[in-house]
């Protein structure tokens, strides 16, 4: 049987696209009350609807409680979202409207929210929600533990005003046009995931707060030329080799008195030496305070050592409670370090073997238990994700008791959950959808509702295990090819980038979209190669050096494994797609192996490494100064001259995480070289593609450039 023709009335691009990947009406950012009582989340009213608004769940049922287009809401005139909030929202992805976060009082009897730069206070008793006045656009409002106070960041400056909407002052700078209080600053959003830059102590009378001075940090500006009225954005970015923002940290009391955390200048005995050593503590990874007092992490600038340090409130001095070190980098485990009421901390450890597991205040996790994130403490257990097989993430629990280890989730899939006292809002995504729980006492108590689209494709995955190395992977076989009806052409599809995994037991927008390639008459494998998470130290870090030779090596491993068992699999027609470290590694592919690949689509591909920020670049690849090889064995614009495939480019021009200019300079060595390729630029989008035109007509033109490409 024959690959069905291609019709623009196809309605999946365009389902794709509407539904933001199919993101809208998904239930995220839970919120548990202490007593379990009450659950604050954000979601949209359908699978199509872009505003997101601010939801409890209490006594087994639903209520809004904040709807940005309801007549309260819709009576003001906020003005445009301040650039700050902009700039959160492209370092989380983003993809709707509206409510997109918010925070609670210590009992989640309020929540606090920031509309276009208006600030609101929503009661979870019923009561109206009240907009409380500002001295300017508002960001990041957290109230205090009591609700009392609530705290934002305006003009560079850290504000309180009262809950009834008095008494609106400043607690610390503005200090000039480079400074801020209260803001985490790009390096720290985007690659470290430190997103916040202040904190309330438990007793609400002081903060922890960040002070980011981004005065040496080199600047890009960023223009869209569809629009060339409009004046450039500029961003402070520090690419590998440049200097960093500098953050300092400290505890300012609302009674106006300030006190500098003396945070430590250096690591000292223990620190692992190599080719390019910096011992500077420059990154501040995380930051709270509990009732035991302010506790931080801090990171070395080669990122090879990690303090945890207990601040004294009084004096700013700090102790060290735990270091780690390693010789590649210190992984940095999300929700570490939790310190625990009876003050043992919970941080990451090697309970054996490679495993990337926990110290759980003093008792290691067991060898093979792959930890991912500590979720928090709630009820005597800390709760974690993790798991012993790479396609699986579960949710556990730890009784700090004694009691031991226990798995909270059931069925394969991937888990996660928010905890508060007895209840466990269990966040699953399985091969069958998206569920989420409500636990209390581990027996389900209700749900919440998933209101997403079903993808109008049905994915249908071969789940594999291939080569030497036991490479995880997904085969997508069209829905109307049976054996015996001829070969197919093979389209690569993978991620394969440090931080992020797609072969998994679940049900998503990729595995969607892979289907519908599949349905459009080719072949699509999927393989999480060395350098994805889930499968220990040393095949996480096998990368370190080099983020190309390993990772493509395994790409081909893969497709070779599977083509041997699979006749109708045709190696004379492959090709690969990706976007961001995907994109990269598909025009590396074409680049370096054009015996095996003979086309590619490379969206969004950091092709010059160089360009990208310190702290991502630096961790596998070193100072560029340093070690310039590293960065001219893992840049593309050198290997230009080698093109003899089809090559498409794609690459928005308002994307300031990967910029436009890496697909530039890798078209100006391609067309230096007499190269052909084809470039795509996309108007006004960033790295997440979410504009429902443009997203839906990527699909087909990848689609069209493919099918010619391989003489479909």
């Amino acid at each position: 049987m024959t690959a069905p023709s291609p019709s623009p009335a196809d309605p999946f691009p365009d389902q794709f696209a509407r539904t933001r990947r199919f993101s809208l009406g998904v239930p995220r950012q839970f919120t548990v009350s202490p007593d379990g009582e009450r659950i604050l989340f954000v979601r949209g009213t359908s699978g199509t609807d872009p505003v997101s608004r601010l939801w409890l769940y209490e006594d087994g049922a639903e209520r809004m409680l904040a709807d940005p287009l309801g007549p309260g809401f819709a009576e003001e005139d906020p003005g445009g979202v301040p650039p700050e909030e902009r700039a959160r929202r492209e370092r989380a992805h983003e993809t709707s409207s509206g409510v997109v976060s918010y925070a609670t009082d210590a009992s989640v009897r309020l929540a606090v929210l920031a509309l276009a730069g208006t600030l609101w206070l929503v009661p979870t008793d019923g009561s109206a929600p009240r907009r409380l006045p500002t001295a300017g656009p508002a960001v990041d409002p957290r109230p205090s533990p009591d609700g009392s106070l609530i705290a934002y960041v305006s003009g560079g400056a850290l504000r309180t005003v009262r809950a009834d909407g008095t008494g609106d002052r400043a607690l610390a700078g503005p200090d000039g046009a480079h400074l801020t209080y209260g803001l985490s600053d790009y390096v720290s959003q985007e690659s470290i995931g430190r997103t916040r830059g202040y904190w309330w102590s438990p007793r609400g009378d002081a903060l922890l707060v960040a002070r980011t001075d981004t005065s040496g940090v080199r600047r890009r500006y960023l223009t869209d030329p569809a629009h060339p009225e409009r004046p450039p954005r500029e961003l402070a970015y520090p690419a590998a080799g440049t200097p960093n923002a500098k953050v300092s940290l400290h505890l300012v009391r609302l009674s106006g008195e300030r006190t500098a955390v003396r945070l430590p200048e250096a690591a000292g005995d223990g620190h692992p030496e190599s080719a390019w050593t910096d011992r500077a503590f420059e990154y501040v990874v995380a930051a709270g305070w509990d009732d035991r007092g302010p506790l931080v992490s801090v990171q070395t600038r080669d990122q090879r050592s990690v303090h945890v340090l207990a601040v004294d409130e009084a004096t700013g001095d700090t102790t060290t409670l735990h270091r780690a070190h390693d010789p590649a980098w210190v992984a940095l485990r999300p929700g570490t370090p939790l310190r625990l009421p009876s003050g043992a901390l919970v941080v990451p450890a090697h309970p054996g073997g490679d495993t990337q597991g926990l110290d759980l205040g003093g008792a290691p996790t067991p060898s093979g238990l792959e930890v991912r994130e500590v979720l928090g403490a709630a009820d005597g257990r800390v709760y974690f994700t993790g798991g012993d097989e790479p396609t699986e993430v579960h949710v556990w629990s730890y009784d700090t008791a004694g009691g031991g280890l226990a798995r909270v989730s059931g069925v394969p899939g991937v888990h996660t959950a928010a905890v508060g006292g007895p209840v466990v809002v269990l966040d699953s995504r399985t091969p069958d959808g998206h569920t989420v729980t409500v636990l209390r006492d581990g027996a389900e108590a209700g749900r919440i509702a998933v209101l997403a689209e079903e993808p109008l494709v049905v994915p249908r995955p071969l789940a594999l295990s291939l080569g030497a190395r036991e490479l995880r992977s997904r085969l997508y076989l069209p829905s109307w090819h049976a054996p015996g009806d001829g070969s197919l052409p093979v389209l690569l599809s993978p991620y394969a980038g440090h931080g992020m995994q797609v072969v998994l037991k679940v049900r998503t927008w990729w595995t969607a979209v892979a289907q519908w390639f599949a349905e459009q008459g080719f072949a699509v494998l999927v393989t999480d190669g060395r350098g994805t998470p889930g499968r220990g130290e040393a095949w996480e870090k096998s990368v370190h050096g080099d983020r190309l030779t390993a990772v493509l090596e395994d790409q081909i491993d893969a497709l070779h494994a599977v083509a041997a068992d699979r006749p109708e699999l045709d190696l004379t027609r492959v090709a690969m797609r990706g976007w961001s470290f995907s994109g990269y590694l598909a025009a590396a592919a074409v680049l370096r192996r054009p015996e095996v690949f003979h086309a590619a689509v490379a969206g969004a591909a950091p092709a010059d490494r160089r360009l990208y920020d310190t702290h991502w670049e630096e961790r596998f690849l070193g100072h560029p100064d340093v070690l310039p090889e590293n960065y001219d064995r893992n840049s593309l614009l050198d290997e230009a001259a080698s093109l003899t495939r089809p090559l498409m480019l794609v690459h928005g021009l308002g994307d300031d995480n990967v910029t436009v200019a890496h697909t530039l300079r890798l078209s100006s060595a391609l067309l230096a070289a007499g190269r052909p390729h084809t470039v795509l630029p996309l108007s006004g989008a960033g790295h997440l593609v979410g504009r429902d035109r443009t997203a839906s007509g990527l699909l087909r033109l990848e689609l069209d450039f493919l099918r010619r490409s391989l003489g479909l």
